[in-house]
């Protein structure tokens, strides 16, 4: 299987899926752990992919979504956004509803 199609696969047969940097124990950005800060504060069930375990799948993530950064958040198979629009969504309250409706 191709990244891309790894990918898709992994995106699509999860509810919420962050690629980020790290784990949610261990993140290794900053920004990663903004990231699953966030979401634990939500409280959802989330999939995490450690993009530091795989180059392919770094840099593959990154075509992807045509979104140069990591962490990356995948709600219902859609690109969401990084750290910093995850930010933004959660303070207006718009991350919430998305994910309660996941």
């Amino acid at each position: 299987m191709d990244v891309q199609a790894k990918i898709k696969d992994t995106v699509s047969n999860n509810k919420v899926v962050l690629y980020m940097k790290g784990s949610p124990k261990f993140p290794q950005c900053g920004f990663s752990s903004v990231a699953t800060q966030i979401l634990t504060a939500c409280g959802v069930e989330y999939v995490t992919i450690d993009v530091l375990q795989d180059m392919d799948i770094r840099e593959g993530i990154k075509q992807y979504a045509n979104w140069p950064t990591i962490p990356q958040l995948y709600v219902d198979g859609e690109f969401i956004g990084g750290a910093d629009i995850m930010r933004s969504m959660y303070q207006s309250g718009e991350l919430q509803t998305l994910l309660a409706k996941a």
